[in-house]
């Protein structure tokens, strides 16, 4: 496989699981949604400091 087709075939899997991903997230907000609230929150500053470590990596030199 190439590069490109190898690029194409995991987005194709991330795609179905960003669909299995919202699927709990909905779950999670329907059964427990305070404790679903706090998760969701800690998933964001996670992801904050994982585009914080993306700038350097790319600003990199």
């Amino acid at each position: 496989m190439t590069d490109l087709e190898i690029i194409d075939e995991i987005e194709k899997v991330r795609s179905k699981n960003n669909i299995n991903w919202m699927n709990i997230l909905r779950l999670s907000f329907k059964h427990a949604p305070n404790e679903a609230r706090k998760i969701v929150s800690k998933i964001n500053q996670d992801d904050g400091k994982i585009s914080e470590l993306l700038k350097l990596l790319s600003n990199n030199q």
